[in-house]
């Protein structure tokens, strides 16, 4: 009896050290946590942020988040500690952590996981939101179609439109930030330039960035 009493203190504390190592907690799945994958591939389940709960539907309250993903919780949309001299409502996209943070003041920061360009289409400049669209349309670059034949010269918007839900336009470049059909491309090296977040997070910062807001990228 002792003796299996260990063992089950010994299996107790290795499901603790593997929940603390991918930054979770002593939670169970039915108990608010993320499914997701680690970098071997394994399918793993770990907590959200600290303070914060997850739900599939609507939140019910400002430390409650949607995931319907199953994204690695360090992406979920939070307000962090973030010293900034930039004035509240500039966006700063830091694409070598993969996080967009939208000022707040005060020391805070909103901030995004995001998906960022592939090697070979890195960029960085200081730029203005220059216009917004909800369901956006889209034009594929000439650049783009020559490497990609099969993309159409046109496709409007809607829920199969690579733009997603919304989007911001970056100055007169052709980035910009805008939702995805592939949120499980977030956190990842995968487009040719512009920034991608879930179709709730490119919502959410719709609503609260403003056209002419300084956009950062670094």
């Amino acid at each position: 009896m002792r003796n299996s009493l260990f063992k089950l203190k010994i299996l107790l504390t290795g499901i603790v050290t593997i929940l603390a190592l991918v930054g979770g907690s002593t939670a169970w799945a039915d108990n608010g946590l993320v499914k997701t994958k680690n970098s071997f591939g394994q399918t793993i389940y770990v907590a959200p942020p600290a303070g914060m709960s997850v739900t599939t539907g609507t939140p019910q309250h400002q430390l409650q988040v949607r995931n319907k993903y199953g994204q690695h919780p360090q992406y979920l949309r939070q307000v962090v500690p973030y010293n900034s001299q930039e004035a509240k409502g500039t966006i700063i996209v830091d694409t070598t952590a993969r996080y967009l943070y939208l000022i707040l003041g005060q020391g805070r920061a909103m901030r995004y996981g995001i998906g960022v360009a592939r090697e070979g289409f890195e960029w960085s400049g200081t730029h203005r939101i220059t216009a917004k669209r909800e369901w956006p349309s889209w034009t594929p670059p000439a650049e783009m179609r020559k490497r990609q034949p099969e993309l159409p010269a046109f496709m409007p918007g809607g829920i199969n439109n690579p733009l997603g839900a919304r989007a911001l336009y970056i100055g007169n470049t052709l980035y910009r930030l805008h939702g995805t059909t592939a949120p499980w491309s977030i956190g990842r090296k995968v487009s040719s330039g512009c920034i991608r977040l879930t179709n709730d997070d490119i919502i959410d910062l719709y609503q609260r960035a403003s056209i002419g807001a300084k956009v950062i990228v670094i």
